[in-house]
């Protein structure tokens, strides 16, 4: 049982809270969709099975990750401290967890629908494709963003079995979101990774042009935010959330200079957790007023 709480101590369990909120998006945004159908509006039931995928992904892709690059942060002294290199979580305890947790993914798509228990295998090779992308490409931060930016578009189609355009502008927006922030992560490991052979966008531009890149993307998952909400015809509280997001990531790109990167973290982890759940929240303000107009 040890092993099991320092596994998600080891993955950061408690930061599902980034991609979490846009899967519930996609979910809360589809279920309108089926309304008119007179299909299946059971919401609680969705979500319950939408939110088990979402962690059941996330948990086996970090477990995969940690795993894979278990050898890399043994000589990193920022990750030289993680369970996985201290050895306080076996590497069989770790394959059993990312197993169980691709198990739970494969399990809740099956219970939503057909489509989205086909597409559960391009779902885990996409989140734990990403892991291998910094030994061969500097764009490895749009992998990530596209393993979960594909979070939101997979809980549409857990909830009505097909796509269309508003799913797709919400996984973009989330791919350029967390491309746009690992960016700035990797700002703290970029002699690291240059010394080990590994590739970032501050390996290959340098700090003052990464940071372009990352307001660049960040600038493009605003403009999808809006681009959503006008799509969708979404009420005025979906889009005070996403010109207060639109604010937050202006002042997150204000802590970080290339002369001063000490605030990464705080940019990084309370941000953008912030962001998400201020987004999801506003979401469910314009349903519930327009449910109750």
């Amino acid at each position: 049982m040890w092993g099991v709480f320092k596994f998600l101590e080891l993955i950061k369990f408690s930061h599902t809270i980034f991609a979490l909120p846009f899967a519930l998006i996609g979910a809360i945004l589809a279920f309108s969709k089926i309304e008119a159908k007179g299909a299946w509006t059971d919401y609680g039931i969705v979500l319950f099975w939408v939110v088990l995928a979402m962690g059941g992904a996330r948990t086996g892709a970090m477990g995969f990750n940690r795993l894979v690059d278990r050898h890399f942060d043994l000589k990193n002294p920022r990750t030289q401290n993680r369970p996985s290199v201290t050895g306080e979580v076996s590497v069989p305890v770790m394959q059993l967890m990312i197993f169980l947790s691709f198990g739970l993914l494969v399990f809740s798509a099956y219970m939503l629908n057909p489509m989205a228990f086909y597409l559960s295998p391009v779902a885990i090779f996409l989140v734990s494709f990403y892991s291998y992308t910094k030994r061969f490409t500097a764009w490895c931060h749009l992998f990530l963003g596209l393993a979960i930016g594909a979070a939101p578009i997979a809980a549409w189609v857990a909830v009505t079995g097909e796509l269309s355009l508003a799913p797709l502008l919400l996984g973009l927006s989330v791919l350029a979101w967390i491309a746009g922030f690992d960016v700035l992560y990797a700002l703290q490991d970029q002699d690291f990774d240059q010394e080990f052979g590994l590739h970032s966008i501050p390996v290959k531009l340098g700090v003052a042009a990464s940071l372009m890149v990352a307001r660049g993307l960040h600038l493009g998952a605003a403009l999808l935010w809006f681009s959503l909400a006008y799509l969708e015809n979404l009420g005025w509280p979906f889009w005070a959330g996403a010109l207060l997001c639109s604010g937050l990531l202006t002042y997150e790109h204000g802590l970080v200079s290339k002369d001063d990167l000490s605030k990464i973290n705080l940019a990084f982890f309370n941000m953008n957790a912030v962001i998400s759940v201020t987004l999801l929240a506003a979401l469910v303000s314009e349903r519930l007023l327009w449910m109750f107009q």
